[in-house]
């Protein structure tokens, strides 16, 4: 006889009939724990872009932020001094009170956008907790169906399906989040 797998013998396939709907029930749950563990890698990798996005908006905001308060320093310290030449004083008085303006609608413009990205973020990442739920469920399911191969007890099965089939509904709130 050849080496390699050795098919089980007619008397002992009668004793686990239910060996291939077992074996496709397995399968089953082995790929929606691929196609969970897939959605959970990608809604991960996306709130970590969106952490990036995010935070670089907030550094552009905190870049007009700083000159905002280095252009409302400079009007305070031209008010202050008794410049030689009051005209140009002046002059360049009313040009870091126009930046000033100018910095203080920009800054609260870029605020709105990086909070946007947050709530993205945020959304991104209770889709990753949702997926990563579903997959352990379904690995738990996975295992617990194994174990009718090694007790012949229909009952580890059947809490495989149930757990299967819960855990399929986790990953479909995954998706269904908004």
């Amino acid at each position: 006889m050849a080496e390699g797998v050795e098919m089980p013998e007619p008397h002992q396939r009668e004793e686990l009939p239910y060996l291939i709907p077992l074996a496709v029930t397995m399968s089953i749950l082995a790929v929606l724990v691929a196609i969970a563990t897939l959605f959970g890698h990608r809604a991960a990798t996306e709130e970590l872009y969106l952490q990036t996005k995010a935070t670089d908006e907030w550094s552009y905001y905190q870049a007009k932020n700083s000159r905002l308060h280095a252009s409302q320093a400079l009007v305070v310290l031209l008010d202050t001094l008794q410049p030689a030449d009051r005209e140009k004083a002046a002059k360049a008085r009313e040009k870091y009170i126009a930046e000033s303006e100018k910095y203080e609608k920009e800054k609260d413009a870029i605020s709105e956008p990086a909070r946007e990205i947050e709530k993205e973020r945020e959304l991104a990442g209770r889709k990753e907790d949702r997926f990563d739920a579903s997959e352990v469920i379904l690995e738990i399911g996975l295992i617990i169906c194994s174990l009718t191969l090694l007790t012949r007890k229909k009952i580890f099965w059947y809490s495989g399906i149930g757990l299967g089939v819960l855990g399929t509904l986790v990953m479909i709130t995954g998706f269904l989040l908004r």
